[in-house]
């Protein structure tokens, strides 16, 4: 259980952010055992960026809510243990396109072996109903945190 100050429980904001970071150690050891090195937890949020396909840093950006001097970070280091490549991009050859690799797609199955994984023991811990509730609220939360992150005045 988080730790608290008495009778006080921490923000709902908070506990998800317990959560999440709670699965980061068993995702660094999946990798691991997978033989994927030079990976990070918080780096795998740029593969799932991709899944759809290759594009620019700035649109990955967008597609993750975050900075573009975090994925040009994460992207440095995922290019240099060979997950993402950057391609030059056909229409302008001033950009670069990120895409994944070989390497890429095999993180991407390791991180969604370890999500279902963690799921299956929600489900025992919540059951299928409360399972199934949660991920919908969740859904209905992260839309519209994109809605307000797109609606939002430029910084």
């Amino acid at each position: 259980m988080a730790s608290r100050l008495p009778g006080r429980r921490p923000t709902v904001p908070a506990l998800l952010q317990m959560l999440s970071a709670s699965a980061g150690p068993r995702l660094a050891l999946a990798f691991a055992d997978a033989g994927l090195d030079g990976i990070r937890p918080a780096q795998s949020l740029v593969l799932m960026g991709l899944i759809d396909g290759g594009c620019h840093a700035s649109d990955l950006a967008t597609r993750l809510g975050v900075s573009r001097q975090a994925v040009a970070q994460a992207v440095t280091a995922l290019e240099r243990h060979e997950y993402v490549s950057r391609e030059p991009d056909p229409d302008d050859a001033r950009a670069k396109r990120i895409h994944l690799t070989g390497r890429g797609r095999s993180a991407l199955r390791v991180m969604r072996a370890n999500a279902l994984a963690i799921e299956d023991e929600w489900r025992e811990v919540l059951g299928e109903q409360r399972l199934a509730g949660f991920g919908d609220t969740l859904d209905v939360l992260l839309q519209n945190a994109r809605h307000s992150r797109l609606s939002a005045p430029p910084d």
